[in-house]
């Protein structure tokens, strides 16, 4: 007998919401879990891996092309299939497909992590590229086992608070590699700092051991054919050949702006004059707390308003948030330009210390203008980007099938990580020609096709 033939949620339909109980249970915290787990690989790549090599004297055009490495994030619904068919076998215990192929990656992940920091980049940048390469590939399979799991383990009910569970912790991650590791590196050799970075892969590999492997939804993949050609296939037939090509297009040009301004973020606040304490404490923090704000009023609204036009309104917001690199690139971190921040700041000193008097404190209020500047532009940005991602990652959920959701969900968060790779290597490139300034306008004009394809991908009149 034939499978049903899969329905795509409509993008601007309002779902049930299960209700705040939902958060109370195992699995949301077995999400929370490998949600950071999942992270961590990819924002050491991106953050920990990019100060360690401009620290160590390494130009913006090769760093811009270590970009590269992360193809396995592109390329991973290639071998996705491969962990679908065969399950992991280790000596002594059967773990089943998902757990075992989480926790051989998780480990591998931890090892190459570890590795980065016995290695110079000044002696040896091609041991560099490799032991990075292999962090990314190893991540990127990891995610693909995690993603599976998580599908398998949640029930209907609660795909959406799921993972936006996950997402949220994914984004925890980040904290890791992108503002408690820059601090270690002040003090503490780089051999340390990744030894630390990789022990909090730990936590993943304990929480794989204890959980159980889910329940399977339909057979497994007799052979590779049926693992290969399958998933494919049914995304084709869905739609035809033009409305498959759209959806790809929408899903590589939504985000393309957003990712190319902020591949190079932490070398642009170095080049305009920041420490890598200031970007640890007041960038990444702040960007902490604003982009899990942004995930949970954009998880929020759209609740309200629908995917669809979620897409609309987070992602101009998404656009004007990359103006701000802009503005702080043109007038750099202590301009005369830059007075209204002053006159602000001043304002928030005075109205704060004038506060605190009335209480009967002797305190003073003393913000600093220029890093004030900076929470402000980095937390917009990451706010705007969790909202935009609460939409993104809903949208590709709905169009994938549940019998195949491993590989369509690897193929489509594939295609999603392009613009991190490929379209991000030339960014030092660029930079290095034009400037920071003419580059963030450049990110922000590469938001438009992306905008444009939603009049064919969510029209804003669609009915819900």
């Amino acid at each position: 007998m034939s499978n049903p033939p899969h329905e795509a949620p409509a993008l601007n339909a309002h779902e049930e919401h299960p209700g705040w109980r939902a958060f109370l249970n195992a699995r949301m915290l077995i999400c929370v879990f490998l949600g950071f787990t999942s992270g961590l690989p990819l924002f050491t790549l991106v953050y920990l891996v990019q100060a360690w090599l401009r620290s160590e004297g390494v130009n913006l055009k090769e760093i811009g092309l270590f970009a590269l490495i992360q193809f396995p994030y592109t390329w991973k619904f290639v071998w996705a299939p491969l962990m679908d068919r065969f399950v992991p076998r280790l000596p002594g215990w059967r773990p089943g497909r998902r757990r075992g192929w989480m926790l051989v990656t998780q480990i591998l992940v931890a090892g190459a992590i570890a590795s980065l920091g016995i290695v110079s980049p000044r002696e040896s940048i091609w041991t560099v590229a490799a032991l990075t390469a292999l962090v990314a590939f190893f991540g990127a399979s990891q995610d693909i086992a995690i993603d599976a799991y998580r599908r398998e383990l949640l029930h209907d009910t609660e795909q959406g608070l799921g993972n936006a569970v996950h997402v949220n912790a994914y984004k925890i991650a980040a904290l890791i590699p992108g503002s408690l590791a820059l601090i270690l590196s002040d003090h503490l050799p780089w051999a340390t700092v990744f030894a630390f970075t990789a022990a909090f892969m730990v936590p993943g590999m304990v929480m794989t051991l204890v959980v159980r492997e889910p329940e399977v939804h339909g057979a497994p993949p007799k052979n590779l054919r049926e693992a290969v050609v399958e998933p494919f296939r049914e995304f084709i037939v869905r739609d035809g050949w033009r409305g498959a090509l759209f959806v790809l297009g929408f899903i590589f040009l939504y985000k393309l702006g957003d990712v190319m301004a902020t591949t190079l973020s932490t070398s642009f606040f170095l080049d305009i004059g920041f420490s890598r304490t200031d970007i640890g404490v007041i960038a990444k923090t702040t960007a902490f707390g604003a982009s899990l704000a942004g995930g949970i009023i954009g998880g929020i609204w759209l609740m309200r308003i629908g995917i669809g036009r979620g897409l609309w309104i987070f992602g101009f917001l998404q656009m004007m948030s990359t103006l701000g690199f802009a503005w702080l690139a043109h007038f750099g971190q202590a301009a005369p330009e830059l007075a209204p921040t002053y006159h602000v700041v001043a304002s928030i000193n005075q109205n704060v210390t004038q506060l605190m008097s009335s209480l009967g404190f002797n305190w003073t209020m003393q913000l600093d203008p220029k890093l004030f500047a900076l929470a402000l532009v980095y937390g917009f940005e990451t706010f705007a980007t969790g909202l935009t991602l609460a939409a993104f990652t809903a949208y590709i959920a709905s169009t994938t099938d549940p019998r195949y959701t491993a590989t369509q969900f690897a193929l489509f968060t594939s295609l999603a990580s392009v613009p991190r790779t490929l379209a991000s290597a030339a960014s030092g490139f660029v930079v290095a020609q034009f400037g920071w300034f003419h580059y963030f306008i450049a990110c922000t004009l590469l938001a438009v096709p992306g905008m444009l394809l939603l009049f064919r991908i969510a029209p804003w009149r669609r009915p819900s």
